[in-house]
């Protein structure tokens, strides 16, 4: 991680943080959950750096990136990723997006499809309107509330005995990102979302799903959106939860690397 560059950029309005690792190699941008932050996918490029220009942004009121008072919507968040691209010059590059960066990336793939060579979702944050007000009725902001009096030493314990097979990298990189985390990027979480099946169907560029077998996708609702949209391949990663990437790393980041290769070809720059 010593060879990797942070920076900010200006676009869409805010301050937007980034770790890349650089090189004339393909782009490839990650985009993570809520409560994450861009070095919670420090795993995954490490695994890619050798071939991908990683780029990892904060999103807004996660990590270092700007605090608005307001502005979550899926749809905000999209136009800070589609200012990204256009303020650093990347040509094309690959998105993929965990959770709430999986709906950001396909609203960007949806709605600005010149801006990308290919499409990764993993476990995106497609939720039923019911689901989506259920999850609003939770008790997820107050139980962020109370993590952000702890310390980062309480919050690494606790993830410990709820995550004991992590290691203790990933466990401080996630505690560090949820400390992070603003009461106000918690806006993402008020309904409406956008219309997944009508987002997804409108995607006309080579995209992959990727979902668990304990995640928020089903491999009912993946064959659906294969239907919707015949240009979407969808893979499972078992023993996996909604944190696939964490679950299986090896195994997430052979099924991404297949894809991508399978997208750019051997020896092929963007």
């Amino acid at each position: 991680m010593t060879d990797w560059n942070t920076a900010v950029c200006e676009a869409n309005g805010i301050a937007i943080h980034y770790t890349r690792t650089g090189g004339n190699k393909p782009p490839l941008i990650l985009l993570h959950g809520l409560m994450m932050n861009g070095l919670c996918w420090s795993g995954l490029a490490r695994m890619l750096e050798n071939d991908y220009d990683v780029i990892m942004p904060d999103a807004r009121g996660h990590g270092q990136s700007s605090v608005p008072d307001y502005g979550y919507r899926y749809e905000d968040q999209a136009n800070d990723i589609a200012g990204l691209i256009k303020v650093l010059r990347l040509p094309p590059p690959l998105l993929l997006g965990h959770s709430m960066g999986g709906m950001t990336a396909a609203v960007v793939a949806s709605r600005k499809p010149n801006l990308l060579r290919g499409l990764l979702l993993a476990d995106p944050t497609f939720l039923s309107s019911k689901v989506q007000r259920e999850v609003q009725d939770s008790n997820v902001a107050d139980q962020h509330r109370k993590v952000l009096t702890m310390s980062l030493d309480e919050v690494v314990a606790d993830a410990r005995i709820r995550h004991p097979n992590r290691s203790a990298e990933t466990l401080e990189l996630f505690a560090r990102a949820r400390l992070q985390t603003s009461m106000n990027a918690f806006d993402v979480l008020t309904p409406p979302n956008p219309d997944y099946k009508q987002v997804v169907s409108e995607i006309d560029i080579p995209s992959l799903l990727l979902f668990a077998d304990k995640g928020i996708v089903s491999a009912g609702v993946a064959e659906e959106l294969q239907r919707l949209n015949p240009v979407l391949q969808a893979k499972q990663i078992r023993q996996a939860g909604h944190a696939l990437h964490v679950d299986q790393p090896e195994r997430f980041a052979a099924v991404v690397k297949s894809f991508l290769r399978s997208l750019l070809g051997t020896g092929i720059k963007l």
